[in-house]
C-alpha cells in the first residue's frame, strides 16, 4: 500500500493549490448562505454556482453514483449527507464536505457551521463540538508538519481528544478516515484519526493528504442508511467533521484548502507554512 503513494512535484502541488482554493471559495459561499429556512439542496446549488464560475467540476458528483455536488451532513448525520429537501433549522450543526477538480488535480475539504438562532444551550453545545473537532484537525496537521510517520497524525488527534474535559469530550468516529489525494480523490495512505500499533508510512516530501477528524458528541457507533451513503449516529447524537488538504513539499508544509495556507491555524503550534509560487 505504501508503495502506491503518489508523490507530487512542487509544480504539481501548485496546481493542486488551485483546486484547493476553489474548495475554499465554496466553503465561504456556503457559510454565508447557510441560514434557517434553506434546504440542503439550496446549499448544493450554491456550491455548483461557485464551481461553474471557476470552470471546475465537483469530484463528488457521480462518484460511485453519488448524486450531489457536495455532502451536507446535519446534526446526527456523520458524513455523506445527500443534499435534498431537509430544511436547515435554527441551531443546526452542518458539515459541508466539498471537492473540486481543476486541470485533473483534486481538492477536498470540509467545514462546519452552526446555524444562527435556536436554543442557546443546544447551539453552544454544538459550537463547542465544532471547535473541538477543528482544533483536533489543526493538531493533526501540526503532527504532519513535525512527525516522521503518518501514524503520528492519529496519535496526536487521539491524544488531543482524550485530553478534552470529560463533560465535553466527543467520541472519535473510527470507520471514516483521511486519505491521500492528487490525480484521484482517494489514494493511499490511509490517514487514521486514532492511535494504532502498526507501522505506518513515512512522511515524505511530495505527500499530499487530507486530514479529517470526525467526532460524535455521543457514541461513535453508526449506521449507513438505505441510500447507501448517509451515515448517522446510532444514538442520534450530533456529529462534526473538519478537513483540510495538506502538502509536504520541498520547502515545508502548505495547507492547500486554507486561503492563508494555514498561517492562522498553525500559528499556535509555532509552525509557519510555506507557499509555493504565490
Amino acid at each position: 500500500m505504501r508503495d502506491r503513494i503518489e508523490y507530487k512535484s512542487d509544480a504539481d502541488i501548485v496546481k493542486m493549490r488551485r483546486a484547493g482554493l476553489v474548495v475554499a471559495d465554496i466553503h465561504a459561499a456556503l457559510r454565508e448562505a447557510a441560514v434557517a429556512g434553506k434546504t440542503t439542496a439550496d446549499m448544493d446549488r450554491v456550491a455548483l454556482d461557485v464551481l461553474q464560475r471557476h470552470g471546475a467540476k465537483s469530484n463528488f458528483y457521480g462518484y460511485y453514483g453519488y448524486p450531489g455536488q457536495i455532502c451536507a451532513s446535519v446534526n446526527e448525520v456523520i458524513v455523506h449527507g445527500i443534499p435534498g429537501e431537509r430544511v436547515l433549522q435554527p441551531g443546526d450543526i452542518v458539515s459541508f464536505d466539498c471537492g473540486a477538480v481543476v486541470d485533473g488535480w483534486h481538492g477536498d475539504a470540509c467545514t462546519t457551521v452552526v446555524i444562527p438562532g435556536g436554543d442557546e444551550e443546544v447551539r453552544a453545545r454544538r459550537e463547542r463540538l465544532s471547535e473541538i473537532t477543528e482544533q483536533a484537525m489543526w493538531t493533526g496537521i501540526a503532527a504532519f508538519a513535525r512527525g516522521k510517520r503518518i501514524g503520528d497524525i492519529g496519535d496526536a488527534i487521539d491524544d488531543f481528544v482524550e485530553a478534552v474535559p470529560e463533560e465535553d469530550r466527543p467520541d472519535i468516529v473510527l470507520n471514516f478516515t483521511g486519505h491521500g489525494i492528487g490525480s484521484t480523490m482517494h489514494q493511499p495512505p490511509e490517514v487514521l484519526n486514532f492511535s494504532v500499533a502498526e507501522r505506518t508510512a513515512r512522511i515524505k516530501r511530495g505527500m499530499v493528504i487530507c486530514i479529517e477528524p470526525i467526532l460524535a458528541a455521543g457514541n461513535q457507533a453508526n449506521t449507513t442508511l438505505d441510500d447507501e451513503w448517509t451515515a448517522v449516529t446510532d444514538d442520534g447524537s450530533d456529529a462534526c467533521h473538519w478537513e483540510h488538504m495538506v502538502a509536504m513539499h520541498s520547502k515545508g508544509i502548505w495547507v492547500l484548502t486554507a486561503p492563508d495556507g494555514g498561517v492562522a491555524g498553525l500559528a499556535p503550534y509555532g509552525i509557519t507554512p510555506v507557499p509555493l509560487g504565490e
